[in-house]
């Protein structure tokens, strides 16, 4: 099985991952005229608990399997890789059937004691099978994560978010006549058949791929193998533990978040229908296109786990710095101009995405803090890759707390509302980012390199100016829309020419992109 080296794996991982954004934005656009921000909301309002419950089950396993997987291949080991994925499965599917089955009794409590809308009871139940459907497939990622092919990652994942659209839609669509709550609970049965299918191609690729690799080894006999077992069991837990630890800090923070917000805004007066569909627009819509240009930090930080394993294996600190450089600058430099875009443009963003401009507000105030959580991934990564979960789970914790206490003290007051939980996401995300840096300064020794983040900030500024001006002072079109486009079209292509003369981003970079010269 053919490994790539660490860009060439963040670029698969990253071609993926836009794809996987560009469609999933297709639900996003029809999904609210289908249901309603309303619809939204009640879909969003049960999907903390999935959260929750799979970070439990997969939320340090997959990562602790990359890891564990990388310093064997790297040893030539590959027969401890297959013992550490079987390892990993059997515990993995263990606590998904059990959490799957815990889920499925406990619908009708979680529905009416508490969340403040009981017509999430259908979504709720809609999403269990995932559940143990989940547990699998991040195995097995892991697993070729660790091996440092992303190629069958990257496939099943866009495989799966083509049959999750389809099924969704459809059967929102077919459940809409019997009410909102059906319709929720229907597009959260079609995000089931796509995980299904995404199961399905990671385990075809394992047959035919891993199955066929002649390097497996010869098996140890049965005394040893369960000597080996234990032993693997034992380490899969020590790392994976901690690692859950701080993933469920920010599940449960996810989960609190949504509770604490609706019954602040019920505080505050807002009707529960209204509370549901403010919340379903920031979670529904403004986070998720906030999130978008995330896509390459995210790629970013499953590459650089195993990459940062392995180099810590053999001691060479050269090349962590290396790697944390270079994933630093690429997340600034890349998520910079989508900032830029959603502020000065988020009227018109709104209008094109969802088909009213209401959520407008919402976007335009988060999008100048946008560069923390695109700079937040790699650093949590580079934190796990060198055994210290525990170090981003106080980070986590500190800065969930303080968003909690925020929703609370803000969100419940009239003058706020829905906008108190954008302050506290806002301040949450500015604290952890700069903790996790911190932590990562210290751990690694690392070297900062602040006229980057200076040099990006004035390319923003500059783009943003140019961009504003073009937009309202240039007629190019007639058609709003076309105006916007080609504005931002001409934004982009300045902030290029300006990352290219103040060095941020050099001919040699551009040189190594597919498709414009081969790999070096």
């Amino acid at each position: 099985m053919r490994k790539q080296s660490f860009i060439q794996g963040t670029l698969i991982l990253l071609a993926a991952g836009i794809i996987n954004r560009m469609l999933g934005f297709i639900p996003r656009i029809i999904l609210p005229r289908v249901i309603g921000a309303e619809g939204v909301g009640l879909y969003q309002l049960g999907y903390p608990f999935f959260i929750v419950l799979v970070t439990i089950i997969t939320g340090g396993i997959p990562l602790a399997i990359a890891k564990m997987v990388a310093e064997a291949e790297g040893e030539g080991r590959p027969e401890e890789s297959r013992r550490i994925l079987h390892t990993g499965l059997a515990l993995s599917l263990g606590l998904g059937i059990f959490f799957t089955l815990l889920a499925l009794f406990g619908a009708s409590w979680v529905s009416n004691v508490i969340l403040t809308d009981s017509r999430v009871y259908y979504t709720f139940v809609s999403m269990t099978p995932m559940i143990a459907i989940v547990a699998v497939s991040a195995i097995y990622r892991g697993y070729f994560q660790g091996r440092q092919n992303m190629i069958p990652s990257a496939l099943s994942s866009v495989l799966e978010s083509v049959i999750r659209i389809v099924f969704m839609l459809w059967f929102s669509w077919l459940l809409l006549p019997r009410g909102i709550a059906y319709a929720a609970a229907g597009a959260m049965l079609g995000v089931t058949v796509g995980e299904i299918v995404g199961m399905l191609a990671l385990l075809w690729q394992y047959y035919f791929i891993v199955k066929k690799d002649k390097n497996a080894g010869l098996s140890p006999d049965a005394n040893t193998a369960v000597t080996q077992d234990l032993s693997i069991f034992k380490r899969l837990i020590r790392i994976s533990v901690p690692v859950t630890a701080g993933r469920l800090v920010g599940s449960f923070s996810y989960l609190l978040e949504s509770i604490i917000t609706a019954r602040s805004l019920a505080l505050a007066g807002i009707a529960t229908a209204a509370a549901t569909a403010q919340y379903g627009s920031l979670q529904g819509m403004v986070i998720p296109l906030l999130l978008l240009p995330g896509v390459l930090s995210s790629s970013l930080a499953v590459s650089l786990v195993p990459s940062l394993s392995e180099a810590a294996a053999r001691h060479d600190l050269p090349t962590i710095h290396k790697r944390m450089h270079q994933a630093l600058r690429l997340a600034m430099v890349t998520g910079a101009p989508f900032a830029a875009i959603m502020y000065i443009f988020a009227v018109p963003l709104c209008t094109l995405m969802y088909g009213n401009a209401d959520t407008a507000p919402m976007l335009r105030m988060m999008a100048p803090f946008a560069l923390f959580l695109y700079v937040q991934a790699p650093l949590q990564a580079a934190l796990q890759a060198m055994e210290r979960p525990g170090r981003a789970l106080v980070n986590t914790l500190i800065g969930a707390v303080i968003k909690i206490l925020l929703i609370l003290g803000l969100a419940s007051q009239p003058e706020y509302g829905i906008y108190g939980a954008i302050i506290a996401i806002i301040v949450n995300s500015i604290l952890v980012t700069l903790l996790h840096g911190i932590s990562v300064v210290k751990l690694i020794s690392l070297s900062l390199r602040l006229a980057d983040p200076l040099k990006t900030f004035a390319a923003m500024i500059i783009m943003a100016a140019g961009m504003s001006y073009i937009y309202t002072s240039v007629p190019i079109a007639s058609a709003e829309w076309i105006q916007f486009l080609l504005a931002a079209g001409c934004g982009m292509a300045l902030y290029l020419g300006i990352c290219l003369l103040s060095g941020l981003i050099s001919v040699h970079d551009l040189d190594r992109v597919p498709f414009i010269k081969r790999w070096r």
